[in-house]
């Protein structure tokens, strides 16, 4: 009931400043508001990907796309479905006993995020270390060894609980139990963590389970214990629809329908305060109202130069994860593209500086002509060559296809709580469709458009640094390390022999088990700076020097 409430008031005060436009403006304003509305309301509880959310957005676009008359272009109907790899959870037959007495987990103890899976039974001294026994190991002494050391800015408790681990292993021992007879709990377990698996199962007691269960360090006690982690996953689904004019070549169109839901992966502005629904009206509800409008739009066409694919993509906000699956795994020929539009964030369109970004502009020399012949009064054009950012053209750049990417700017709302429907500027909104639709309706094909590279967009990220290495990482690799994605000319990742799909291990002493981890090792060096990056090719490991310009 609120949401009609107040979908009924902003839908009054817009038809006031819409007045000045036509009759078919008019219609497409009050559409892109429904949508929006709907796609940004808390029922969907920001469209999180994998989860009801999620699902809801991708039901009402599907239901769109049919109404409008577009043929279903999915693996299953409308949808393409494919699963987001979330990292490691803790099974539920996982348990401690010690003494007969079952330990509680979080409270009681912490598995290592990285353990391997087994089991272990055991009488155990934590005084003495037996060969085909579980150890108990202290880290109090390496601790306070680090406290005192405030300079060593190289510790890193991971490499630690890794090195004790490996001795252990070496030394026979079957699983390690770490505690701190100091008193601080140190260990979480994270489930993002992928770093390589310990050899043996390896947990670390807490201060309460260690108080309980091993208060006398000079006793033995019975030890059993079952391990077992198992990967965590999502499923999400790229909504796809067809308008097939019998046309030689398509026109890709696109915009991602997933946000952060509660800030749940970390992606939130907001950092600090109770979890809030994040309902992304900008990011990107106004990309996917957009795209519903302009699949209608087109299917009524009488341009039949061209077939259409729009497709709703998810997970764009996990790292281009719906996009980069759709190119992988594509439902039409990409043989048969011609270029590819994106729309991410075009619902925030300045009323002084009318201002939209074009980015993707250098991906093709006959983007000029065709923006050129676009007769769209009120805009003023900013143009980006680059072909990669971060938004789900990038996925369709790296396969030589050409793209074109449509957003009205960054604000103080982006990816916050904020983000709300009533914030949109759907008259904007309907400047960025309707220059869609004239581009390509005003576009006389003969053949393909040419494609040409691009200077690449670093990807933003947590860490600050001054020097790349000129790689675009895979966001979509669950495994160990940074997976290459392609590999920009005259950078230094080029000039060293990286090639894409190779997967970066190390960087100097910095170990980059994920991209985050690759960023903060990045933000160690500094130009003209020498390192060795450690990469597997294959199932081979090889060294490269890194000279940073």
């Amino acid at each position: 009931m609120m949401f009609r409430i107040l979908f009924g008031l902003i839908l009054i005060s817009s038809f006031a400043t819409a007045q000045k436009i036509n009759k078919a403006d008019k219609k497409l304003l009050t559409a892109l508001q429904k949508h929006t509305f709907y796609l940004a309301s808390d029922q969907l509880e920001g469209r999180r990907a994998g989860d009801p959310g999620e699902a809801l957005a991708s039901a009402y676009i599907a239901d769109q796309f049919k109404h409008n008359g577009l043929s279903p272009k999915g693996t299953s109907g409308f949808y393409q479905p494919f699963t987001i790899n979330d990292g490691r959870q803790i099974e539920p037959t996982t348990n401690i006993v010690i003494n007969n007495k079952t330990l509680k987990a979080v409270e009681d103890y912490e598995i290592l995020s990285n353990s391997c899976n087994g089991k272990t039974k055991g009488e155990v001294s934590p005084s003495i270390n037996e060969s085909g026994q579980p150890w108990f190991i202290d880290l109090a002494d390496a601790m306070e060894e680090n406290k005192e050391n405030k300079e060593n800015p190289h510790f890193d408790i991971n490499n630690l609980l890794s090195e004790k681990i490996k001795n252990a292993k070496y030394k026979n021992a079957s699983a390690v139990f770490f505690f701190n007879s100091a008193g601080n709990d140190i260990i979480k377990f994270n489930g993002k963590d992928r770093s390589e698996q310990t050899p043996i199962p390896s947990v670390f007691i807490t201060k309460a389970g260690r108080e309980k269960y091993l208060n006398d360090l000079s006793n033995t006690y019975q030890v059993e214990a079952n391990i077992l982690l198992a990967p965590k996953i999502r499923n999400a689904r790229n909504v796809v629809g067809f308008v097939d004019n019998g046309a030689a070549l398509t026109v890709v169109i696109g915009a991602h329908l997933d946000h952060l839901g509660y800030g749940e992966d970390g992606n939130s502005m907001i950092r600090n305060g109770a979890p809030a629904i994040h309902n992304g009206a900008d990011d990107n509800a106004s990309g996917s109202s957009s795209l519903v409008e302009l699949s209608g739009i087109l299917k009524k066409s009488k341009q039949k130069k061209y077939n259409y694919l729009l497709i709703a993509f998810s997970a764009e906000e996990l790292g281009l994860n719906g996009s980069k699956y759709f190119v992988e795994n594509p439902t039409i020929s990409l043989n048969s593209v011609n270029y590819m539009i994106n729309m991410d964030m075009v619902g925030r369109l300045n009323d002084s500086s009318k201002t939209m970004a074009l980015g993707g502009y250098g991906t093709s020399p006959s983007w000029k002509e065709m923006i050129d012949a676009v007769k769209e009064k009120g805009l003023t054009l900013k143009y980006d060559s680059s072909g990669t950012g971060p938004s789900d053209h990038t996925s369709f750049y790296r396969k030589d296809i050409p793209v074109l990417f449509f957003f009205t700017g960054l604000h103080t709302d982006y990816h916050k709580p904020s983000d709300d429907a009533e914030k949109i500027n759907y008259s904007g909104m309907v400047k960025v469709v309707r220059f869609i639709q004239h581009m390509i309706e005003q576009d006389n094909p003969t053949q393909k458009i040419a494609f040409t590279k691009t200077r690449e967009t670093q990807t933003t990220t947590s860490a600050r640094f001054t020097v790349s290495m000129g790689i675009m990482p895979d966001y979509s690799f669950s495994g160990n390390g940074v997976r290459v994605d392609g590999v920009s000319d005259n950078r230094p990742a080029k000039k060293a022999g990286i090639l894409a799909g190779d997967i970066v291990k190390q960087l100097g002493e910095h170990k980059t088990p994920s991209v985050e981890s690759y960023m903060q090792a990045l933000s160690k060096f500094k130009k003209g700076e020498k390192t060795t990056a450690v990469v597997l090719r294959g199932d081979k490991e090889i060294s490269f020097e890194i000279l940073f310009q």
